[in-house]
């Protein structure tokens, strides 16, 4: 996908705040956080959004929501928010899957 803003960030050709990188994802800071600790979990494979995903999606599913908590202790949260916008009347603005982790401050709303 060259157009898709979170492949470029993947192949590297627009630099990100790395969190963490291995095979198969890549994990940066949000541009725009909305607490003290916001970071977006990026499948390297590029999928669109949830509802794209397939039965052949399914392991690395798992894997992702797997490394959230991991992340979300090595930044120092002991607890936190998942966010996986899907669709445009989703909220979901980069059309590739992605999950927002956050927290760190009272001042996340209560849904």
């Amino acid at each position: 996908m060259t157009d898709c803003l979170f492949c470029k960030i993947v192949a590297g050709t627009i630099p990100s705040n790395k969190l963490y990188e291995d095979d198969e994802f890549l994990v940066f800071h949000d541009i725009h956080p909305i607490a003290p600790v916001h970071f977006l979990l990026v499948p390297k494979l590029h999928v669109a959004g949830l509802s794209d995903c397939r039965l052949e999606h399914e392991d690395m599913l798992g894997r992702l929501l797997l490394l959230a908590p991991k992340l979300a202790s090595a930044s120092g949260l002991d607890g936190f928010r998942t966010m996986i916008n899907t669709g445009r009347s989703g909220g979901q603005e980069v059309f590739h899957l992605h999950v927002h982790v956050f927290g760190g401050g009272q001042t996340l709303p209560k849904t």
